[in-house]
């Protein structure tokens, strides 16, 4: 069975984090309320995702709907250590 949804820790802040291989077409994917800072998705093509080219996500900022075929296709960063992206596969 398929994981359906799961949480993804940037450890050190500034290095992003490729999401685990979980077939898509569709995700939802949020910041965890208890980060201290904003967390960054996307790719930027060279398989990283920074401050300057990801989509900032916030404790307040709700759901971000996402199609991928995989959630590895996505990467993560984070402006302070430790924070977490939470996703669900949607679709």
């Amino acid at each position: 069975m398929t994981a359906r949804s799961g949480q993804i820790t940037v450890s050190t802040a500034g290095t992003a984090v490729q999401g685990t291989d979980i077939p898509g077409p569709e995700f939802a994917i949020t910041a965890e309320p208890g980060n201290t800072g904003v967390v960054y998705v996307g790719n930027d093509g060279a398989g990283d995702v920074t401050a300057t080219n990801g989509y900032p996500l916030g404790t307040a900022e709700g759901w971000v709907y996402i199609q991928a075929a995989n959630l590895n296709e996505l990467w993560f960063d984070a402006a302070s250590n430790g924070d977490k992206v939470c996703w669900l596969k949607t679709r």
